[in-house]
């Protein structure tokens, strides 16, 4: 009985996940770079002030319904879950590791209108780490659709 229940929660925490991120790929990071600097700086501020508490809750939990999803499954069930583990623990280690460190940068700033002098567009960076979390966390639903539908 958890086996199911386990899977059902990996599957829609990596679906939330990859969707999320995706949207972001999709449809934030094009319009954050069409705009001027400063309205960038202000609305990349605005943005992450509810992703950042809720995601990393999101990714773990999915992380961790995986790897008990795995710890009650045997075969390929098991190695598929296990897969999928590691693929969103790597979307956590982008996130925290990459992605975190520049979006406290651009929160440190006290006024979008006057950046500091050593101040360098982060957002080509952001994008490349935000497009390997994304590319890990596409991985990991398929992965975890792959071991949902297995017989």
């Amino acid at each position: 009985m958890k086996a199911p229940a386990l899977g059902i929660l990996a599957l829609t925490g990596s679906g939330i996940t990859a969707g999320v991120l995706f949207a972001v790929a999709l449809s934030v990071l094009p319009a954050l770079f069409a705009m001027p600097t400063s309205t960038y700086v202000y609305a990349h501020q605005l943005l992450g002030r509810n992703w950042d508490p809720t995601m990393p809750v999101v990714v773990l939990s999915s992380t961790l319904a995986d790897v008990l999803w795995a710890v009650f499954n045997t075969g390929s069930v098991r190695t598929l879950a296990a897969v999928a583990a590691v693929l969103l623990l790597g979307v956590s280690g982008v996130s925290h590791l990459a992605n975190v460190p520049i979006n406290r940068r651009v929160k440190a700033v006290e006024d979008p209108q006057v950046l500091p002098g050593d101040w360098s567009d982060p957002r080509p960076l952001w994008r490349r780490w935000h497009l390997l979390r994304t590319a890990l966390a596409a991985v990991a639903l398929v992965v975890n659709g792959l071991a949902a539908t297995w017989h």
